[in-house]
């Protein structure tokens, strides 16, 4: 019986190195005249607590997807489709979190899946995604502090203050809450996620007393799923269509693995975090778009409309449409909310986008001042490169036709979708390395949900999303090359970071019995649990004497 990997054991009571010996870490011993080696020292902070996490898990990706979005969505596919849409893609994601919640549990790590993807399938894979998401979250910055100044516009003329201007004070704002500390922007988020969540409940209840007639005028049930054409619109394309705007919806709920190596107890809070994803899910996403598809026609000129971040679009968000019917400040009242909802993503974009940098340089692939953080566990010069990308980012919107722009765009986009095939690929690998080194399964402090099966039907429906990037492009009567190239353009983007590195360095599938368990970064309670995590049971040990 081979047995599983195992560490030694210090003496020391206090904080303890962990040292690399054959691809497993083991805890080195400390004689009595020497002083343990500790941990303090360049390392993240772990200043998210329990709530934060919670909190970020719960509503950390609520934004213009659900608030604007979601409308275009019903008119493409109609009320059916779009929940059938809404429903696949949420339960792909779903698994795909508990992939990554297994691994984040017993390997916590702010590198997170780029950091297992290069454990446990190739180092040229955790390159290509992390060198992608890092750009996916500079990118998006940049598009956030964008969309800020124009929702800025609802309430003050662009002649007053230009608009970058605006942009300019929300990038600082972003910038400043990321040099604090980790807990500032735990609690940011905490703030942002809280006032998104009262939102949508507020939704939901006056949705059912506006369908049901109690406020708004007649009672509508379910009439608008008996329209002609509804409740399903043009068939599976309508659905596909819908699988992208869905999938761009739920895109950064993997921020909860890039967190778990600064949260203070990753053992316990990751997966509380990952199990509130389910209904995160359930009651945000699908009970929204089931009650926007009841009581807003899909044939609605409305719905066509929305998608967008500018005044029209927030006038038309199907939320406030809703919200109307019951006091007319809706408007207003979804404004300010969008606002948060773009100053949340952009401000977790600039968590995500330094934290991967920092891992991709402490891993040797970026340059290794990126690897260093100041006295509060802040990485200042990944934060700083994050700042200078996203504003060179923000002035291509600026000068130009925008095709640069247009691209860059994309490129982010479809880093989402790569992102979440590496973490079901990396996990899948992840579970065949612990059995074939011995691991028990049953001893996991977290397990993912139906596997294999959560993880191969991620692969297929994030393959689906990929491939189907230029649906809508290949449908139109005289598809145009140049938006099919946009529409693809971050697919080879990420083959030739993935094939270059590999060529350069001839990098390799790792094989089972060689991939990495290793920890770091871990408190006296969480190394004592990784030394019994990897005990062989008795049953194995009996075994292996016979």
């Amino acid at each position: 019986m081979t047995r599983a990997p195992s560490v030694s054991r210090a003496s020391s009571q206090s904080s303890r190195s962990i040292q690399k010996i054959g691809g497993v870490d083991r805890l080195p011993t400390v004689s009595s005249d020497q002083q343990p080696v500790t941990l303090a020292e360049n390392e993240l902070k772990r200043g998210l607590k329990a709530r934060h996490l919670s909190m970020i898990s719960i509503a950390g990706t609520i934004g213009t997807g659900l608030f604007l979005a979601s409308g275009s969505s019903i008119s493409q596919a109609g009320p059916l489709g779009a929940l059938i849409a809404y429903v696949m893609i949420g339960s792909m994601v779903f698994f795909m979190m508990t992939s990554l919640g297994e691994m984040a549990t017993l390997i916590p790590t702010a590198g997170s899946f780029n950091t297992y993807a290069a454990r446990f399938v190739d180092p040229a894979l955790g390159f290509a995604l992390g060198v992608n998401y890092f750009l996916n979250w500079a990118v998006t910055v940049a598009v956030e502090i964008a969309a800020a100044a124009l929702i800025i516009q609802f309430w003050v003329s662009p002649n007053a203050l230009p608009g970058w201007v605006w942009s300019l004070l929300f990038l600082l704002f972003m910038v400043f809450v990321n040099v604090l500390s980790v807990r500032a922007y735990g609690e940011a988020e905490y703030w942002f996620s809280l006032i998104k969540v009262i939102t949508v409940v507020i939704f939901i209840i006056v949705g059912i007393l506006v369908d049901a007639g109690a406020v708004g005028g007649d009672k509508i049930g379910f009439r608008n799923w008996s329209l002609e054409g509804a409740p399903v619109v043009d068939g599976f394309g309508g659905i596909l269509a819908v699988f992208l705007v869905a999938g761009f919806s739920f895109q950064g709920t993997e921020l909860i693995g890039i967190a778990a190596g600064e949260s203070e107890n990753p053992r316990k809070n990751v997966p509380k975090a990952i199990k509130q994803v389910f209904w995160r899910i359930l009651l945000f996403y699908v009970v929204s778009i089931f009650i926007i598809g009841l009581v807003i026609p899909y044939n609605d000129p409305s719905l066509l409309n929305s998608g967008g971040v500018d005044k029209a679009a927030v006038a038309v968000s199907p939320f406030t449409l809703v919200l109307q019917k019951a006091f007319k400040p809706a408007s207003h009242i979804m404004n300010g909310v969008i606002l948060i909802t773009v100053l949340s993503a952009g401000n977790s974009g600039m968590y995500a986008s330094t934290r991967t940098l920092l891992m991709l340089a402490r891993d040797g692939k970026a340059p290794a001042i990126f690897g260093r953080v100041n006295s509060r566990g802040i990485p200042m010069y990944s934060l700083l490169c994050t700042t200078v990308i996203s504003a060179l980012c923000f002035c291509a919107s600026l000068f130009g036709s925008g095709q640069v722009y247009n691209w860059l765009l994309n490129i982010s986009s479809i880093s989402g979708f790569i992102a979440w095939l590496g973490i079901a690929l990396s996990h899948f690998r992840f579970r065949r390395a612990y059995v074939a080194q011995g691991g028990d399964v049953s001893r996991l402090p977290y397990k993912a949900t139906m596997f294999p099966f959560g993880p191969l039907y991620a692969l297929l429906l994030c393959t689906v999303v990929v491939c189907g990037q230029g649906y809508s492009e290949f449908s139109k009567p005289d598809p145009q090359a140049v938006n099919l190239i946009a529409c693809y353009i971050g697919l080879p983007f990420f083959l030739v970071t993935y094939l270059g590195y590999k060529i350069y360095y001839k990098t390799k599938l790792v094989p089972l019995m060689e991939c990495d368990f290793s920890v770091s970064n871990l408190e006296d309670g969480d190394i004592d649990e990784f030394h019994e995590l990897y005990e062989p049971s008795k049953n194995q040990a009996d075994e292996k004497d016979q």
